[in-house]
């Protein structure tokens, strides 16, 4: 197994983390020596030991700790916070060289680790890895930023529609599309929608899964409300006191609705639109209270305000084999939407697969 493929396996392990250690990045290792596998150990839960320190602990006898070589997708930290830092560790264990994949953007690691480890007398190497660079867009993102990742999802006919004239839409999609939306939700920091989806559905907006066992954090629901009309009897309002809910308004909304909504435990945010929700504010407050992953689930309104401000990353179109027309039925993108083709939004890194009847296209947009 050649270095590459050590790296590979490091960017495997880290996958492992998802939906547990956010907003902290997903980090895998792996110490070789003398072209074994010795160690290995990824990031699993937020406030946890990182990846470097399990790897380490992992393997059973120190001794063969000396003079191996760790692989790693992340540069090691070196300043304390929940834990103690990995690039001390690193040095006093004997590892000789460390092979990274990129260095951590977080100005309180950024370079700092590296240079620790080359004044300990430990070769460092960079293998760059586009794998573990997509792999934590969301942390790369947030840190370049401040402003979170966000996944764009929607269900739609095979002619383009999510909801027949009458608002019907349940169910749109396959059984199979459905429980991997959920698996999408379990891996995602907030779930963001728009109050005619709440109006019109009265979801929960949480991960349906048997087991939540293996998530540290529910995903917080996150309503986009401009006037304040969600309903005090919504489950989303009777579940917020369990539940972290944020309720995004524009200057405008009625204190007296507001004032109801925060004795039930919704988070009110004030965005600086006056008669509107500016969607690029509401992504700054929410990535500055540490939300660096929203999956948006909203109607063809908040898709296009999203999309056409140039803030969504990513995006999952389920595609039914049903076809229902409707000159006024809704569509996934609304809006004013854009006059000449040459503006259209590009997806690229495309794939598509078959999940049941339906099908998958998944791609990035930047």
């Amino acid at each position: 197994m050649n270095a590459i493929k050590y790296m590979s396996l490091s960017v495997k392990l880290a996958k492992s983390g998802q939906g547990r250690v956010e907003p902290n990045p997903l980090v895998g290792a792996v110490i070789v020596k003398s072209g074994r596998i010795i160690g290995t150990g990824y990031h699993q839960y937020f406030g946890g030991p990182h990846a470097e320190i399990n790897a380490i602990n992992s393997v059973k006898k120190p001794k063969l700790l000396k003079g191996a070589t760790l692989y790693i997708n992340l540069e090691p930290c070196v300043h304390f916070g929940k834990t103690p830092p990995c690039a001390p560790a690193i040095i006093q264990s004997g590892i000789k060289k460390v092979v990274i994949a990129h260095p951590d953007p977080n100005p309180l690691v950024s370079g700092k680790g590296i240079r620790m480890l080359k004044n300990a007398g430990i070769k460092v190497a960079i293998i760059e890895s586009q794998e573990a660079m997509i792999m934590n867009a969301p942390f790369f993102k947030y840190h370049k930023t401040g402003l979170p990742y966000v996944i764009a999802k929607w269900a739609m006919t095979a002619d383009g529609k999510l909801a027949s004239v009458t608002g019907d839409s349940k169910w749109i999609s396959s059984e199979q599309s459905r429980a991997l939306v959920q698996q999408i939700r379990s891996k995602v920091q907030g779930i963001l929608a728009g109050i005619n989806t709440v109006l019109k559905d009265d979801p929960m907006l949480t991960p349906n899964l048997k087991s939540k066992t293996h998530l540290s954090i529910i995903p917080a629901r996150i309503i986009v409300d401009t006037r304040a009309r969600i309903p005090l009897d919504s489950w989303i309002v009777k579940t917020a006191s369990t539940i972290k809910t944020y309720i995004a308004v524009a200057a405008s909304a009625p204190a007296g609705k507001l004032q109801a909504l925060a004795k039930r435990g919704c988070i009110i945010i004030r965005t600086t639109g006056r008669n509107t929700v500016d969607i690029k504010d509401l992504l700054k407050q929410l990535g500055r209270i540490g939300i660096i992953k929203i999956l948006v689930e909203g109607g063809g309104q908040i898709h296009s305000s999203a999309l056409m401000a140039g803030l969504v990353d990513e995006a999952y179109i389920f595609i039914a084999p049903k076809i229902i027309g409707g000159r006024d039925a809704k569509t996934p993108v609304e809006g004013p939407g854009i006059k000449l083709m040459r503006q259209a939004i590009n997806l690229k890194n495309i794939s598509v697969k078959s999940i049941g009847p339906d099908v998958l296209i998944h791609g990035l947009i930047k």
